[in-house]
């Protein structure tokens, strides 16, 4: 939500400069009111449209600051076979959990899969890491991984 009157703040300004362009223009005054007209339907359309896309989860190459999170906490996973894997992530550092959807790959499923297994025995959450990185994947060090235990307080 903290997205959404930015962007339709940005698209207000721009609505208007067109806008004023198509008054100012050397056309006819019947131009000039479709002009003014189809900004008028625009501005309800890009608030609508904006507002919907709140929901949806985004697709994690569309994630246009990759590097803000390195790693997240698993808040919940959908894995639909074939089509995609849904992630609701909680990124570290920021306030509300994020909604991504990954392309659906059997191992990144079967490695999610057994992350979520472990975190269960062990009471801990599911981390990921590397999300929106394009990097090549790098077998050694899964994107899914059960979080470690925390330490046991100090006896004194």
């Amino acid at each position: 939500m903290d997205v959404l009157i930015p962007l339709f703040s940005i698209a207000v300004v721009v609505a208007a400069g067109l806008a004023g362009i198509a008054i100012w223009a050397p056309r006819a005054f019947r131009i000039k009111l479709v002009a003014l007209g189809m900004t008028a339907v625009l501005l309800p359309l890009v608030y609508l449209s904006l507002a919907e896309l709140l929901g949806r989860p985004k697709p994690v190459a569309f994630e246009w600051n990759p590097i803000a999170f390195t790693e997240a906490n698993v808040v919940a996973a959908d894995l639909r076979e074939g089509e995609a894997i849904y992630l609701w992530l909680r990124v570290d550092g920021a306030d509300a959990p994020r909604a991504y959807a990954l392309p659906w790959n059997l191992n990144t499923a079967r490695q999610l899969y057994a992350a979520q297994q472990a975190a269960e025995v062990h009471g801990t959450p599911v981390r990921v890491r590397r999300i929106g990185s394009s990097e090549p994947d790098d077998e050694s060090e899964p994107m899914f991984y059960a979080a470690p235990q925390p330490r046991a307080p100090s006896k004194s």
